[in-house]
């Protein structure tokens, strides 16, 4: 989703809402801190040593007097030699220097997660989805150099919490996003052509299975997703989820990622070609669902459309 420019004391305050929903911003935070005059101390203690106590303390999911105390940051500095490390300001206690820098990594995490889950921010709304962030986080911390692949388990998340509102619907509509990111990051491969298809033998058709291109991922979903994104898309209020079967297919065509919506007999038809059923068998199993008077035409446009769509990158005789 788009950031929009923020001043400083814009971010200022959205970090101390964070925190506090984490657990609170402490203005006397209950460790026992060595005074001033000692942090000529701090020297003892190699670059390194530092450079993973900042690590371990920035990237820690709890609050501030948490990540003060934790194993990993204890290992490299003991709490009560926090004042040897990072001196008080006039207004601000060492604690609380140090929570600047730990609530703007957390707020780098809803705006990560933010970017990839812009349908659930939209429906959740700021304060529920920041929250929703803090828990997150405290479940699957990011344990990478990198936040691109932070969002990986929301949807496991959310099945493993049902008790959260609107969890088996934020299940869903997760799945989706994650798939246009998955689908967004995948590799570039080779797009079967219709021209290459007509080549094939005709006695080849029934026992030719057809790879899909790497960028594809295909969904079966118990609510509908797509009034959320167009929601999304056009800053409308976001509808009341309702249960109904739905299916999508999520694919990237010339640097676009698009989503195609599916009857059932179109993802089984799908999920069967992309699971490597050969061809003849997937159609004629297509075909069973579809009424006799128009079955053919049905199954051949619904290829057609998957070869036209460039949702696969070979065939295989």
């Amino acid at each position: 989703m788009p950031h929009e420019a923020r001043t400083e004391a814009a971010v200022a305050d959205r970090v101390l809402k964070i925190a506090t929903r984490r657990g609170g911003r402490r203005r006397n935070p209950g460790l026992r801190i060595a005074p001033e005059g000692s942090a000529a101390r701090a020297q003892e203690l190699a670059l390194d040593s530092v450079q993973r106590w900042l690590q371990a303390v920035i990237v820690h999911p709890g609050d501030v007097e948490d990540a003060i105390g934790s194993t990993e940051a204890a290992q490299e500095l003991a709490p009560e030699r926090l004042g040897e490390l990072v001196k008080p300001s006039h207004s601000l206690t060492s604690a609380e220097r140090v929570d600047i820098y730990h609530g703007m990594y957390l707020l780098r995490m809803v705006e990560a997660l933010e970017s990839d889950y812009p349908a659930s921010r939209h429906f959740l709304g700021e304060e529920a989805f920041e929250q929703f962030v803090v828990d997150y986080v405290q479940t699957f911390p990011s344990r990478s150099y990198t936040l691109n692949r932070l969002g990986d388990h929301v949807p496991q998340f959310f099945a493993d919490n049902p008790e959260r509102p609107h969890a088996a619907f934020l299940h869903d509509l997760t799945r989706a996003e994650l798939a246009i990111t998955e689908v967004f990051d995948a590799e570039e491969t080779p797009v079967l052509t219709a021209e290459q298809v007509a080549k094939l033998p005709q006695r080849a058709w029934a026992s030719a299975r057809l790879r899909p291109i790497a960028a594809f991922r295909l969904l079966a979903l118990r609510h509908p997703v797509t009034p959320f994104f167009e929601a999304t898309k056009h800053d409308r209020p976001a509808p009341r989820p309702r249960r109904r079967a739905s299916w999508l297919a999520v694919y990237r065509q010339k640097y676009s990622v698009l989503r195609l919506e599916l009857s059932r007999t179109e993802h089984d038809l799908l999920a069967a070609l992309v699971g490597g059923t050969p061809l003849g068998e997937a159609v004629a199993q297509a075909g069973l669902q579809v009424r006799a008077s128009r079955r053919e035409a049905s199954v051949f446009r619904w290829f057609r459309t998957f070869i036209a769509e460039g949702m696969f990158a070979a065939i295989e005789a």
